[in-house]
C-alpha cells in the first residue's frame, strides 16, 4: 500500500438524486475503518460563510437569482471551504471526501445555465487556489431516475426541471472523457452495494496500491 499518512482529495459528482451522498458516507466509513485521517465535506457549504451561501443558493426564495451570479456564489462558497477547510486539512496528511467540488460549476453552471466553460475554468481556478481532487467519482444515472429518487422537498436547483439536468449529466460526461485520468464514471443504476463495491475496487487500485 501506499503511504496513508499522505492526505488525498476524493469528489463525488453526478446529478441530483444519483446517491453520491450515500456512497460518500459509505466510503468514509471504510477508510475509518483502516484507521485513516479523513473528513467529509459537503457543497456549497462546509464552513459558516459557507452555510450561508447555501442557504441563499438554495432554500431562500431567490428565483430571481441569474446564472452568472449563481455560479459567484457557488465558487465563493468554494473559496472558503478550499482555504479554511480543504488545503490545511490536506496539508497536515488528512484525506478529504468532498460530495461536490469544481466539476459541479461545470456541468450545472455551464452545462445546465449554459455559461460559458472557459469562464468557468478560469473562475475555478481562481476560487480554488489552482486545487485539482486527487480522483473523482462520477455516478451516472439517467435523469428520469433521478427525479424519481429525489425528496418530495426540492431546493431551487433541483426544481429547474428534468431538461436542466440531462444537460448537467451531459457536461459531466464530457468531463468524464476529457479528464479521463481523474474521473472515474460508476454506473449509479446498480444497486447501493454494487455501487460501493465498484467504488471501493476502483480507489483501491488508484490510491492504495501505487
Amino acid at each position: 500500500m501506499s503511504d496513508l499518512n499522505k492526505g488525498k482529495f476524493i469528489t463525488f459528482e453526478g446529478i441530483d438524486g444519483c446517491g453520491k451522498s450515500t456512497q460518500v458516507k459509505m466510503l468514509v466509513k471504510k477508510l475509518e475503518q483502516l484507521n485513516m485521517d479523513v473528513i467529509t465535506i459537503r457543497e456549497p457549504g462546509g464552513t459558516r460563510i459557507s452555510e450561508s451561501i447555501r442557504d441563499v443558493l438554495l432554500y431562500r426564495d431567490t428565483h430571481e437569482l441569474g446564472g452568472r451570479t449563481e455560479a459567484l456564489l457557488m465558487t465563493a462558497s468554494r473559496t472558503q471551504l478550499t482555504k479554511e477547510i480543504i488545503l490545511p486539512a490536506l496539508d497536515k496528511g488528512t484525506w478529504v471526501i468532498a460530495d461536490r467540488y469544481a466539476d459541479s460549476t461545470l456541468a450545472y453552471q455551464g452545462g445546465g445555465r449554459k455559461i460559458d466553460l472557459d469562464s468557468l475554468e478560469k473562475l475555478n481556478q481562481f476560487a480554488t487556489y489552482d486545487t485539482v481532487p486527487d480522483l473523482t467519482f462520477f455516478i451516472d444515472i439517467l435523469p428520469d431516475e433521478g427525479v424519481k429518487r429525489q425528496n418530495t422537498k426540492l431546493d431551487r436547483i433541483e426544481q429547474a426541471g428534468i431538461d436542466f439536468q440531462s444537460r448537467v449529466r451531459g457536461l459531466y460526461l464530457k468531463l468524464a472523457e476529457k479528464y479521463s485520468n481523474r474521473i472515474v464514471v460508476i454506473n449509479g443504476q446498480e444497486d447501493i452495494e454494487t455501487i460501493h463495491k465498484n467504488i471501493w475496487k476502483e480507489f483501491e487500485q488508484r490510491m492504495l496500491e501505487k
